[in-house]
């Protein structure tokens, strides 16, 4: 049955979607089938907040050499970015398409392409990360079975996790919104359990303050994998909201279901990490928790199994989000083809991480490429949406031919294309890398080294500052004008 059928017998549209294949991609949701509610966004952003891989960050985060406060300060401040999401959440209501559609009108079809192949990378990326950690959740559970792991182990797990990993987004929104709520509060019972077992044996004191590069490199991490490394997903499920959904609303709702489970969350792995070593280093991340005692091996297997469980629901996001971007992208693929296209991919990278590097080491290596091309995207995101007057024409971010209102030059505003160049040379002289960058291309960090090496990391504040910036100052005039034409297609023309 269709779910245009579906929704108009069925009291509860949500309910009644769950299981069944989602047929929408990129194109206009009707408002007979916008069913969410910014609390119904609340609750999938909750599920995904309350979850394994920001405790793992916060784990990490403890190996830069922070105090346990400095840690909590960055953990607080750093989470705020998920203002950022709330307010990159807005646009979706009002023209009922996902995110890289609506791009079309800052950057033109044609110049939106390359953006939103960055997009889907960056979503291969995540799906790999969450990937690595379900091998990781594997190998602990085959190690407390009392059996050795070796390549071929890895192979299947590797192999299994990618198929198993195929299923939800192939049903789509109500489906992941549906599981991922309903996640939520076992993994609040869960971490509770973890902070009982590890409270006692927590080291609070002793270690020296970090240096403020250190801090800032700290902060960066933590901005690009809570709200500014989310950005790009937000209207992808905001649009099933009506159009006339509250604004305070959906920020608020998305800003309490993002900043304050994962503040929660990091902090609990901070926590932990000060007492057990080395979770979310070497291979899958996990290993650390199969060769302590201060966790009881029974719980660890719960865990682990809860983990992996949670895990693939966190990777639907990705790989749906991944699969709409492709659309926009203008190739000519079903949204199903599309999580084929990301398992076939995801296979490869993940095969190549687990048997070449560390967690840690991919995971900061994927922190860099997010901050250098998102920090400046979102900003001009933004600045265009503020200068369009906060509303777009619906029916003329669908279109990608020269009949659109937003093709500007041959498909391309280039106002918005140097912005983004600009913004993102402006990130990388600022970025504190984990691979070695030549001076002539990272001269604010070269310039702003401790005593160890270490350059501060502006990444993030460059590259939204420049980005922004350059882009108000190039397409404010022509985006303006444009936005009286919108008015006159709207009918809301003063």
């Amino acid at each position: 049955m269709a779910i245009t059928e579906d929704l108009a017998v069925i009291h509860d549209p949500l309910s009644e979607q769950l299981g069944h294949v989602e047929q929408h991609g990129v194109d206009f949701i009707p408002e007979s089938e916008r069913w969410a509610s910014p609390k119904a966004i609340f609750g999938m952003w909750a599920g995904a907040s309350v979850q394994i891989e920001y405790f793992i960050y916060g784990c990490i985060l403890m190996t830069f050499g922070l105090t346990f406060l400095q840690a909590v300060v960055i953990i607080v401040v750093g989470n705020l970015s998920y203002f950022l999401l709330g307010l990159c959440s807005l646009q979706g209501p009002q023209t009922g398409t996902t995110v890289f559609a609506i791009n079309r009108a800052a950057y033109g079809p044609n110049g939106g392409r390359p953006i939103s192949f960055f997009n889907w990378i960056t979503q291969i990326g995540f799906e790999v990360e969450g990937l690595i950690l379900i091998v990781g959740a594997g190998i602990v559970l085959i190690t407390k079975a009392g059996f050795g792991f070796g390549d071929p182990a890895k192979i299947i797990l590797v192999i299994g996790a990618v198929v198993i990993q195929g299923v939800m987004p192939f049903l789509g929104h109500a489906t992941i919104v549906k599981t991922l709520r309903s996640l939520a509060l076992p993994f609040v019972v869960i971490f509770a359990i973890v902070l009982g077992f590890t409270a006692s044996h927590a080291h609070f004191s002793g270690a020296h303050s970090a240096d403020w590069q250190t801090c800032l490199e700290g902060l960066a991490f933590t901005f690009a994998l809570s709200g500014l490394g989310w950005t790009e997903c937000g209207n992808d499920y905001t649009r099933y909201c009506p159009a006339d959904t509250s604004k305070k609303g959906i920020v608020g709702w998305v800003f309490l279901g993002t900043a304050v489970p994962e503040i929660l969350v990091m902090v609990l792995g901070a926590v932990v990490a000060t007492s057990i070593k080395g979770i979310g280093q070497g291979t899958g991340g996990f290993l650390a928790l199969a060769h302590q005692s201060i966790i009881p091996a029974w719980f660890v297997v719960v865990f682990m199994i809860f983990v992996a469980v949670q895990l693939f629901c966190i990777n639907s996001l990705d790989m749906y989000s991944s699969g709409v971007t492709l659309q926009a992208i203008g190739i000519p693929i079903k949204r199903w083809q599309a999580v084929i296209v990301d398992c076939v991919i995801a296979l490869g990278v993940t095969m190549y991480a687990v048997f070449n590097s560390s967690f840690n080491t991919y995971l900061g290596d994927f922190v860099d490429v997010v901050i250098v091309w998102i920090a400046p995207w979102m900003a001009i995101y933004l600045v265009d949406w503020y200068l369009r007057r906060q509303r777009y024409v619906p029916a003329e971010l669908q279109k990608t031919g020269p009949d659109s209102m937003y093709w500007h030059s041959g498909g391309v505003f280039w106002p918005a294309i140097i912005a983004q160049v600009v913004g993102m040379i402006a990130a990388i002289e600022g970025l504190s890398a984990t691979f070695k960058l030549p001076h002539w291309l990272n001269e604010i960090t070269f310039h702003t080294h401790d005593a160890f090496g270490y350059g501060a990391d502006f990444s993030v504040f460059l590259g939204v500052g420049v980005g922004g910036l350059v882009y108000l100052v190039l397409a404010s005039g022509s985006v303006r004008k444009q936005a009286d034409a919108q008015d006159v297609l709207l009918g809301t023309a003063a």
